[in-house]
């Protein structure tokens, strides 16, 4: 094992995420409204860390909740070094723990970021992150935990073929089967021009990630007719077995597809009626109720001035299976605001949302939020 969490009960102090407290990181203290939802700016930017983006969620075994975020040291940008740091809440997400743990240093050339944490059928938990040396070379790594995060393996490689590979934070998920998925969007290679527009797959393994293969369908440009740039895919379970890609793009909407062989092919690419800048969505199943969950920049009815902003900040239910899209939520709607690359956890009859939440004159990426809500108040 080779990297520690290694917080104790005597070392946590809580960020607190009720009115009229004073949070120990100095961000203001959280609103709350009416309905329940509940605001704390937890990971501002300071000397030495100007940004603080792409992290997730896991609910650990005795019921506290451990968030892993990339904490940003040698800038702003992508490619600027960074290591992945983690809080813990003990109280649902009420409140939080003031100081950083490092989770892995910065093992990257460039940086490690852009976290994703599953609960695996097993019960043991798996990290994986992004290890970037270069332009050219950018990789999915997974770790697992056999003792709730206390401890971490020595990381795995999971896609061995070297190229610039991009995988969302809060992206892997596991099907029945116990089959990983890996959504991915590759956008070049040793030698090749680094490339907006991605080449989509999914990276499958059957053994608890020992091994790993590509899917037989590589979505890209040259294989839709109206040569679309597609990004930064996600994918959820459906109920009739098939699973749902989602993808961002510069065509003004999520594009979708879909596999009938659990992530080995793909059907073509196409619209969806989720209008969206070229901005990644979240889709996710509420355990409590079975509908999906999304969480976007709602464009469906936006200003001129806004088109091609990440703002607002929406979400909305589908009771079939993400055909239609009912009960939208404005969640935040600041003209300035950069709402982007959120995690999603469902715990105590609440949603916890970690996103982006910076000011795109200052820095979009640099800022994450916590927002919370109860599932309830999406049915009201």
């Amino acid at each position: 094992m080779t990297s520690r969490l290694g917080l104790t009960a005597a070392a946590v102090v809580l960020v607190a995420l009720v009115p009229g407290a004073t949070p120990a990181n100095g961000a203001k203290p959280a609103a709350v409204g009416k309905d329940g939802l509940a605001k704390l700016r937890l990971l501002r930017p300071g000397p030495g860390n100007p940004r603080n983006s792409e992290g997730d969620f896991v609910q650990l075994k005795d019921g506290s909740l451990l968030f892993v975020y990339t904490h940003f040291t040698g800038g702003g940008g992508d490619h600027s070094a960074a290591h992945l740091a983690g809080r813990l809440s003990r109280d649902s997400g009420r409140t939080w723990t003031g100081k950083d743990t490092i989770v892995v240093p910065n093992e990257g050339k460039r940086n490690v970021m852009s976290v994703s944490l599953l609960r695996l059928r097993s019960g043991q938990i798996a990290l994986f992150y992004l290890r970037k040396n270069s332009t050219e070379d950018c990789r999915p790594y997974m770790r697992v935990s056999t003792d709730e995060a206390k401890t971490w393996s020595a990381p795995r490689l999971c896609i061995d073929p070297v190229g610039y590979n991009v995988l969302n934070n809060d992206r892997v998920v596991q099907l029945d089967s116990g089959r990983l998925v890996l959504p991915v969007s590759r956008h070049g290679g040793p030698g090749q021009k680094w490339s907006a527009a991605g080449e989509i797959s999914c990276w499958l393994s059957d053994d608890r990630g020992k091994t790993w293969r590509q899917s037989r369908t590589v979505l890209n440009k040259r294989t839709e007719r109206r040569r679309v740039v597609l990004q930064e895919p996600g994918v959820v379970a459906l109920t009739d077995g098939r699973l749902m890609m989602f993808m961002r793009t510069t065509m003004g909407s999520q594009y979708l597809s879909y596999s009938s062989d659990r992530g080995g092919t793909w059907t073509p690419a196409k619209p969806s009626a989720i209008r969206s800048p070229c901005s990644p969505a979240s889709i996710e199943r509420i355990p409590t109720t079975g509908d999906l969950l999304l969480v976007w920049n709602d464009h469906s009815k936006i200003a001129p001035a806004l088109r091609g902003k990440r703002t607002p900040f929406t979400v909305a239910i589908s009771s079939d299976e993400g055909k239609t899209w009912r009960n939208v939520r404005t969640i935040e709607d600041d003209p300035g605001g950069w709402y982007c690359y959120t995690a999603v956890q469902f715990v105590s009859g609440r949603v916890l949302l970690g996103h982006c939440a910076g000011q795109r004159k200052t820095g979009g990426l640099n800022v994450t939020q916590i927002t919370s809500f109860p599932v309830a108040w999406l049915y009201r």
